[in-house]
């Protein structure tokens, strides 16, 4: 059975103690991945309880309901994009319309499946008409995500289209320059390609998209 070592449990007991646990018992040296996992669990239902109730944008006011996330929360590869669009306001996922089945496609296509990874976005709420968030509504969001990533723990974060590439770098991103680029932010690698949406408006892209995939892939399993 796959064990956790002691610096991994200090992280998620850490953040046990942020979400208001007020005594946290530990008496063995790690504890087994299934437990690990209930933890984990845990912790993204309490954020996911509070993104349902928050009012810290006007986001929440055309909202059907927030949208967390979901996939592997041992991912070693994280998938963001910038927030969720009609389908995915309805059914409470993310990428699940068109988009998301490029997507879904292309992960398929690399030799993966969707559910081996996680899958988020900067702002958990959809913008009036699928427009694209301000920079205030995603810097009032981005701890959420934080939080998850902390939480999941993936080595890689792909960044799906310039306005996520534009949440972690805190500067303007040009997409058809700069994807492709691997950089490191903390301690994750950060890879910037394409949104999907944008590749469905631009089919010749889908090769290049496809690509940058495979090779987040390849570096959230094997490394640089």
């Amino acid at each position: 059975m796959e064990n956790f070592n002691n610096e991994e449990l200090k992280t998620h007991l850490k953040i046990l103690q942020e979400l208001g646990f007020e005594e946290i018992i530990l008496d063995k040296e790690y504890l087994p991945s299934e437990e690990i996992l209930k933890e984990k669990k845990k912790m993204l239902d309490l954020i996911n309880k509070e993104i349902q109730v928050c009012t810290k944008c006007d986001l929440h006011k055309s909202r059907t309901q927030a949208v967390l996330g979901d996939g592997n929360l041992n991912a070693k590869l994280m998938f963001i994009g910038e927030a969720p669009g009609e389908e995915e306001d309805k059914q409470g996922k993310p990428f699940v319309g068109r988009a998301g089945k490029l997507l879904n496609k292309l992960i398929q296509k690399a030799g993966h499946k969707r559910e081996e990874f996680y899958i988020a976005n900067i702002c958990k709420c959809r913008p009036p008409g699928n427009r694209t968030p301000t920079l205030e509504e995603m810097e009032t969001c981005f701890p959420y995500l934080k939080k998850q990533i902390e939480i999941i723990n993936p080595s890689v974060l792909c960044l799906l289209g310039a306005t996520a590439g534009m949440a972690f770098l805190g500067r303007k991103v040009k997409i058809t320059k700069e994807r492709g680029e691997v950089i490191k932010w903390q301690d994750k690698i950060l890879l910037l390609t394409y949104h999907p949406a944008y590749v469905l408006r631009n089919p010749k892209e889908e090769e290049t998209l496809f690509n940058d995939i495979k090779r987040a892939i390849e570096v959230a399993y094997t490394g640089l």
